[in-house]
């Protein structure tokens, strides 16, 4: 090996581009979320338009809007030609809503913002620092968070369902299943499925909505309920707990599978679906990361390794656990009531 030629890519590789990089990262994001928030791809849609134009349908101050779309046009969103901005096709495709592929999760996204700027407090303090928890959220924070899962649920449910054996099963319990989805997956996946979304009396309204109109009126049912404080019932085959024990303490979890354990016949199984840390809990880098996410957003969540599932499984008195990965990042784990 060329020992000079080492020496020079080690100094570079410590030199403060990296960090800068890091640093500066929010800078694009930023941009994109204040665009996204004040809907101005939505403004601009298929036409071209001044940044006048633009300023005065969002009632924007017109030279700032001209600087944010500058920006964006370096961000490669929009385009620019003899003073007139439009979108770029993949703008088109995700940020104008309407648009078949629009990615409503973003609203969920601005929210956070907020919330991860409270990051170096809840570190000190160990906890969230935010005030409200998730059921003393009000319609507008929730209709985002609802939007943002089912964004996600619904383009990877009928590939994750799919991994299950369904052969045994005719009654469902997705426990704080949100909009349903996955509830939906299972009714689309076997017909003869009885299926029922079990979440907080300021979510199951919205379940309500996304299950009417993705045409399940009548064949899902809703359960209100608090998964920490009641209990799920009894003569279920399959319990379903999808991005559920990351909002959850260890201890509120083992409590938790206990109970999904009391509520399922014979034979019945457990599935959970979340990301899984690898043992030394540093990777996978997007579970690291998300873990951070739970510090700002609850009270005691956290993202958990496999030993520690399979401990609240084996308490609760679940066998056979196994571990199927997903390609979305997040991992199965299930086991069954003998």
């Amino acid at each position: 090996m060329d020992t000079n030629k080492h020496q020079s890519a080690q100094d570079r590789s410590l030199t403060p581009d990296r960090i800068m990089e890091m640093v500066m990262a929010f800078q694009r994001s930023r941009v994109l979320l204040t665009a996204y928030e004040l809907e101005l791809f939505t403004v601009l849609g298929n036409e071209s338009k001044s940044s006048a134009e633009v300023a005065g349908a969002l009632g924007t101050e017109k030279r700032a809007t001209d600087r944010l779309m500058n920006a964006l046009c370096a961000l490669e969103l929009v385009d620019k030609r003899e003073n007139r901005f439009s979108n770029t096709p993949l703008a088109r495709r995700l940020l104008v809503k309407h648009s078949p592929d629009f990615m409503g999760n973003l609203y969920h996204m601005v929210n956070l913002w907020d919330t991860w700027s409270t990051l170096t407090q809840a570190v000190l303090k160990g906890t969230t620092v935010m005030e409200k928890k998730i059921n003393d959220r009000g319609e507008e924070w929730l209709t985002a968070f609802i939007a943002a899962m089912h964004n996600r649920a619904k383009k990877h449910a009928p590939e994750v369902v799919g991994k299950l054996d369904l052969s045994k099963v005719t009654r469902v319990l997705d426990v704080g299943g949100g909009s349903g989805a996955y509830a939906m997956a299972f009714v689309k996946a076997r017909p003869n499925i009885n299926a029922a979304v079990f979440d907080l009396p300021n979510v199951i309204p919205i379940t309500h909505r996304y299950i009417e109109k993705e045409g399940f009126a009548g064949k899902i049912k809703t359960i209100v309920g608090d998964y920490t404080v009641d209990q799920l019932g009894k003569g279920y085959d399959l319990i379903f707990l999808s991005a559920i024990i990351h909002s959850n303490s260890n201890e509120v979890n083992a409590k938790l599978l206990k109970k999904c354990s009391e509520a399922l016949n014979p034979g019945g199984q457990v599935v959970i679906q979340d990301f899984i840390m690898d043992e030394d809990r540093t990777t996978p880098p997007s579970s690291a990361l998300f873990a951070l996410n739970m510090l700002v957003s609850t009270e005691a969540g956290d993202t958990y390794t496999e030993s520690e599932v399979r401990d609240w499984m084996t308490a609760a008195g679940l066998t056979g656990i196994k571990r199927i990965d997903t390609p979305f990042g997040t991992s199965l784990i299930y086991g069954c009531l003998q």
